[in-house]
């Protein structure tokens, strides 16, 4: 898919920072399907987890963002635990250009996994992952994870796992 120019250029990919915390928090807000967490975890996330998170500006506004960590239970994978994008970005390819942005740090070298959690009626997110492996060309594997009587009070749906990888270093960028 080519994007026109304008939408190549005008987006500011970055490293997030404690005073982006505020804004994150208002943009997950602003998606009304994410689980919104204490501002003061955002906070924290754009502090200790910026080499593994992305924010995205247009035009001055917080457009995107992703919170990512490596995970300790297996040191070759990039856990996702949000994926953001401003309602008006939506349909640009902004999740994946995020992902592979991420994909290409430092702080991901030895990533040869991509995992995140998705409730089966997220098809955005899961339509981003079955879209990321078959950029990487590689697998997407999905299988249960958190099941909604594992959440404290009802009304939250499953968890999914999605494992995608082995990635090719040659297939990151």
């Amino acid at each position: 898919m080519t994007l026109p120019t304008d939408i190549k250029t005008d987006y500011h990919f970055r490293k997030p920072t404690k005073e982006d915390g505020a804004a994150v928090w208002e943009l997950i807000k602003g998606t009304n399907v994410l689980d919104l967490n204490s501002s003061y975890s955002y906070l924290m996330w754009c502090e200790i987890f910026s080499d593994t998170s992305i924010v995205v500006e247009r035009e001055g506004d917080t457009v995107g963002f992703i919170s990512g960590f490596i995970n300790p239970n297996s040191p070759n994978a990039l856990f996702i635990w949000q994926v953001a994008v401003n309602a008006s970005e939506r349909g640009r390819g902004l999740g994946t250009r995020m992902l592979r942005q991420l994909l290409n740090r430092r702080a991901c070298e030895d990533v040869q996994y991509v995992e995140a959690t998705v409730s089966p009626s997220n098809k955005p997110s899961k339509s981003l992952f079955k879209g990321l492996a078959k950029k990487l060309d590689t697998n997407c594997h999905i299988s249960d994870y958190f099941t909604s009587e594992d959440f404290p009070s009802e009304g939250h749906e499953d968890e999914l796992l999605f494992k995608i990888g082995p990635i090719e270093e040659e297939n990151k960028r």
